[in-house]
């Protein structure tokens, strides 16, 4: 049986790694694993636990053919570790942290990928991101418009969860859009 996977995109702020680690025990108490994503940056200023690699390393790494998926986004590499192949072989559900400019290409290779949209009014992710200070104004709010062009792509096959509000509310509301999918697949 093939194990299917689990596409989660959003913008930066929406509260994606949040989200993940609020569901983590819940889904991998149902078999769900996790990838954890190779970064051009340290982990500790992505917020996320990624591995984070030079430019140079992910080079290489790419060129030995160890990423499933690989993207370039705001000026990083990403890649997800070819690992989620034996993975979804084995039958189990794969979760990965996506890109939205990515989507298409992940789903020629993975054609039944549940594609999820972490969404959040665009207030609220405006003050989201000057909290983290990552970023210049101007910076943010070319991911908001670069967000806004991306929301408008690609709606009728991808769910959109919104994450607006408490946390836990969406962590429920993401079991459930799991367990929905399960049943309709």
């Amino acid at each position: 049986m093939q194990g299917r996977l689990i596409y989660l995109m959003g913008p930066s702020g929406s509260g994606k790694d949040s989200l993940l680690q609020a569901a983590r025990a819940s889904l991998e108490a149902h078999g769900c694993r996790f990838a954890r994503r190779v970064i051009t940056r340290s982990a500790e200023s992505v917020g996320e636990d990624a591995l984070g690699v030079t430019p140079d390393e992910f080079e290489r790494l790419q060129g030995e053919g160890a990423f499933a998926l690989s993207w370039r986004a705001n000026s990083l590499a990403y890649g997800i570790p070819r690992e989620i192949d034996d993975w979804l072989s084995a039958g189990q559900d794969v979760l990965i942290n996506g890109s939205r400019g990515h989507l298409e290409a992940a789903r020629q290779r993975y054609p039944q990928l549940l594609a999820i949209l972490l969404q959040v009014d665009e207030a609220v992710l405006r003050q989201r991101l000057l909290a983290r200070g990552r970023e210049t104004p101007e910076q943010i709010e070319q991911r908001l418009a670069r967000s806004r062009k991306l929301q408008q792509e690609d709606r009728e096959r991808t769910v959109i969860l919104d994450n607006s509000g408490p946390l836990q509310q969406t962590v429920s509301r993401l079991l459930h859009l799991l367990d929905e999918a399960r049943q309709c697949a």
